[in-house]
């Protein structure tokens, strides 16, 4: 029979590991120290003692040595993974672990724009500041438009890849449904005239339309006679920003439609898919000339005598709204 001094050193022991428990839980299911809402980056190869160190150094824990400690024990053996993590304010050292140790890294995102020339995609990728590394101007059409994922710390280049593969799945899917019979003979063709109808309208519902009138004018070797295709070689695709000058309308190159027949050299800008589509699923039209109206969108025009009609009408809408 145990005495009563036994029985309350029994009580004592008790007592202190019910409290020792308690705090190795507290300190690990407890609030944590920082104040506000975060983010936390592990770098690639990191093990778990340098997070625990830069995890305490950032104020998201309050001891490395206890967060590492308690990981092994009530962390299951999972492994840390590297990228930028959201850390909630006041979030436990379990729940931090819980977090790095996800696929829930932040992602953030760059666009695309249909139309956007090259020059401009390797801007917007070098004003990316989560980003590293340097890369050259890609190839003018080897872009895809849309919005890209990526990670902190990831790498230019891989965004650019991944870019570039989205255009080459892309017209690798496409080319094979093309209609029979077109003007364009090979998807680099394709992606060429795609880049003018592009430029050429800012309405949606006349890209087939576009892609029909110039497919009807290489057919018949005429020139395509495509402003934009003056400007590229000037800006390499940016906004001009002025009047086309008479001379720049004469110059001969390797792009200017209205010196050459047959399409550009390359493409001057990257084509988004309803471009390519148009271009490959041309509207059946008579069509060989076109003038804006006035509403955003074309007048079209099968011979000279209606396009001369339509280009009257256009210049006096411009007189109308004192542009000339």
């Amino acid at each position: 029979m145990l005495s009563r001094r036994g029985c309350g050193g029994i009580a004592a022991l008790i007592l202190v590991v019910l409290i020792a428990a308690g705090v190795v839980l507290y300190g690990w299911y407890g609030s944590g120290p920082l104040a506000k809402d975060g983010t936390f980056i592990v770098p690639n190869g990191a093990s778990l003692g340098a997070v625990a160190d830069r995890l305490e150094e950032k104020g998201v824990i309050s001891s490395a040595t206890g967060f590492k400690l308690r990981a092994r024990v009530f962390g299951g053996g999972r492994d840390i993974k590297a990228g930028e993590f959201a850390i909630p304010a006041h979030a436990s050292p379990s729940r931090v672990l819980g977090i790095i140790t996800s696929d829930d890294v932040i992602r953030r995102f760059v666009t695309v724009p249909e139309g956007m020339p090259s020059i401009m995609v390797y801007e917007r990728l070098k004003a990316q500041d989560e980003l590293t590394g340097d890369i050259a101007s890609p190839a003018e059409g080897s872009i895809l438009p849309d919005s890209y994922a990526f990670e902190r710390g990831e790498t230019r280049q891989a965004v650019l890849r991944r870019m570039q593969a989205a255009m080459s799945r892309t017209i690798a899917e496409l080319w094979p449904k093309r209609e029979q019979g077109l003007i364009v003979k090979t998807p680099e063709q394709a992606i060429t005239l795609a880049s003018i109808v592009e430029k050429e309208t800012g309405k949606p519902s006349e890209r087939t339309m576009v892609a029909g009138l110039y497919s009807n004018r290489l057919k018949q070797g005429m020139m395509l006679q495509a402003d934009p295709t003056i400007i590229y070689p000037i800006t390499k695709g940016k906004s001009l920003g002025r009047r086309i000058l008479q001379s720049e309308i004469q110059a001969v190159n390797d792009y200017n439609t209205y010196t050459m027949v047959g399409l550009p050299k390359h493409p001057i800008t990257n084509p988004g898919r309803a471009s390519i589509e148009a271009v490959l699923h041309p509207a059946k039209t008579d069509a060989l000339y076109m003038v804006a109206d006035g509403t955003g969108g074309h007048a079209f025009a099968a011979n000279l005598v209606d396009h001369n009609r339509n280009v009257a009408r256009w210049f006096a809408i411009r007189r109308a709204r004192g542009e000339l």
